[in-house]
């Protein structure tokens, strides 16, 4: 049999880690074993799904290359499909409908709880033949075996048993007949051949219910593997609606998709002591079997640290279209400075997102309009004016440009004026780029080039000048 899984959002907020990670293990699983994966969208509950959260679903799909066999499939376009199995089950004596009134439910509640049971329906239309009011659309209710229990064999949590009289008879479809998430999905995942159904802990109650409408229906239900949650930093669930966990957030600061595949693969699942895994190692490495029961924090540090290793290990060419994009964003003009590919070259063994590349860059194609306050008391001191004017006249006349020629020029300078390279490079840095941070005094003036040098120092010399030093 083909190994068939399926990721199911429910685009009812933002697609956080937590769900690219089940995405992901299912991308896996099936890929592991030569099958296929399955996009699907559960937009069942209308007053909540939105246009914009399966926009961000698709993209995020599309931006870590989870590649989708089949999909995507939308539950809206199923309502038919529901219907007709919601009809088959009331035929076949599965399902019942329901005209209890909220009031009536809320006193079966509460008679429940003075009794010390779990509140929850008492099944009193279940097997009724009274004549049913009238004036109250039902809810249609699946006959919940009263005795017997169900067995999980789940190959993340082991055997889990249910009794199903620790159920109640759930709701499959709502009085405006509209179908229930635990009947969809069975009707999906059977429809759709679904063999393994890889998702949240948070999930587990639900699968006692829909084991047993899938008996009911006189199909096998698919196997299943409940893996937990990812906490925030917080300790808290990550949310839907905490615009930070969004994993389009991640490539809007500058993630690569592989650092974060890699990140995520770790969450909750390893592989001995290895940290770092290409996609064709996690394809021929994973298996449910380990994966952890236990729920695992994210931890931004290591992200970023992974994020770094796949940088500086990245084609240049890939990072040039990451970077474009952000300098489109910032309105930054790239004829206006260096060869992308050099800048690349330079700044990705020292930075840890694409977006820290651009914002670290943005001086090497736009002037800065003045010193920082406390930058230019630190470093352009009085004492620098000479070393700067000879500075000037040696890059103004030296006919290379390179970081041997620059290397040279600014240890020579060094020595002329007694003071060490340290003392001299830190001022230049801050005089041609308005920051204290750069790549090296060599690479940076490289890269900035003559004229802009120039220019810059010029000013620099000025500034100094005119605190009142000939």
């Amino acid at each position: 049999m083909t190994v068939r899984t399926r990721f199911a959002p429910s685009p009812t907020g933002l697609l956080h880690v937590g769900g690219i990670r089940t995405a992901l293990f299912s991308w896996l699983y099936a890929k592991h074993n030569n099958g296929q994966f399955i996009l699907r969208i559960e937009d069942t509950d209308r007053e909540r799904s939105t246009d914009d959260a399966k926009n961000v679903i698709l993209d995020g799909i599309n931006w870590l290359n989870l590649d989708y066999d089949e999909g995507p499939y939308f539950q809206t376009d199923r309502f038919e499909r529901y219907s007709e199995i919601i009809q088959e089950l009331l035929r076949s004596g599965n399902a019942y409908y329901c005209y209890c009134t909220k009031e009536e439910l809320d006193v079966m509640r509460e008679d429940a709880l003075r009794q010390g049971k779990k509140p929850k329906y008492n099944g009193f239309w279940r097997d009724r033949d009274a004549t049913p009011p009238t004036n109250i659309k039902p809810v249609v209710r699946f006959k919940t075996p009263l005795d017997g229990n169900v067995v999980i064999n789940d190959f993340v949590q082991g055997k889990v048993i249910f009794q199903n009289t620790e159920l109640d008879d759930l709701i499959i479809a709502r009085s405006d007949g509209t179908p229930t998430y635990n009947l969809t999905v069975v009707v999906d995942d059977m429809d759709m051949e679904i063999t393994d159904v890889i998702r949240g802990d948070d999930h587990l109650n639900n699968t006692p219910r829909q084991v047993n409408i899938f008996n009911a229906l006189g199909v096998s239900e698919p196997n299943y593997a409940h893996i937990p949650m990812i906490l925030g930093i917080d300790g808290k669930k990550l949310s839907k609606r905490d615009e930070a966990s969004s994993i389009l957030k991640y490539r809007d600061d500058g993630y690569l998709p592989e650092a974060l595949l890699n990140y995520l693969v770790r969450l909750g699942w390893s592989k001995g002591d290895q940290e770092i895994f290409s996609i064709d190692e996690m394809i021929s490495e994973f298996d449910l079997q380990s994966v952890n029961k236990s729920a695992t924090t994210i931890n931004p540090k290591k992200l970023l640290w992974l994020n770094q290793h796949y940088i500086k290990n990245s084609d240049n060419e890939k990072l040039i279209f990451m970077l474009n994009s952000f300098f489109d964003d910032m309105n930054i003009l790239t004829d206006t400075g260096p060869d992308l590919s050099d800048l690349v070259s330079v700044q990705k063994e020292r930075i840890e997102t694409v977006k820290d590349l651009a914002e670290q860059s943005v001086f090497f194609y736009k002037d800065f309009k003045k010193y920082d306050e406390k930058m230019s008391k630190k470093y352009l001191k009085p004492a620098l004016l000479k070393p700067f004017r000879v500075l000037y006249d040696e890059f103004d006349n030296d006919a290379c440009w390179d970081n041997e020629t620059i290397k040279s020029i600014l240890n020579k300078l060094a020595e002329k004026f007694d003071i060490k390279i340290g003392k001299l490079a830190q001022p230049l840095r801050v005089a041609i780029t308005g920051k204290n941070i750069s790549p090296s005094i060599y690479d940076t003036v490289r890269l900035l080039g003559r004229e802009k040098t120039l220019k810059r120092l010029s000013n620099a010399i000025k500034f100094i000048e005119s605190l009142g030093v000939s």
